[in-house]
């Protein structure tokens, strides 16, 4: 299962939304996800994905896809270099 995949299936599972309206330019503000459930959205990423998420979430996440981009470039660090200061958003090179 692909990230996005994931992602979509913790949006719809967790949060209520309907998988048809989770695409991957979709804002995350245009499913209901308010600030609170960001915070929420990121521990469930943690536990999905065994990472930790240091600080606050970025604020340049606004779409499934900037989310997808974030966990990506956790995911693709060594496993012991999995944490990540939540401020920083660095896309897969």
């Amino acid at each position: 299962m692909s990230t996005l995949e994931a992602l979509q299936s913790l949006l719809a599972e967790e949060f209520r939304v309907d998988r048809a309206q989770v695409e991957p330019d979709t804002e995350l503000a245009a499913l209901g996800v308010d600030s609170l459930d960001m915070l929420d959205l990121m521990f469930k990423i943690e536990d999905r994905f065994g990472l930790k998420i240091q600080d606050d979430t970025p604020p340049s996440m606004r779409t499934l896809n900037d989310v997808v981009l974030y966990v990506d470039s956790l995911l693709a660090r060594p496993s012991g270099e999995r944490s990540h200061p939540a401020g920083e958003l660095h896309p897969l090179k």
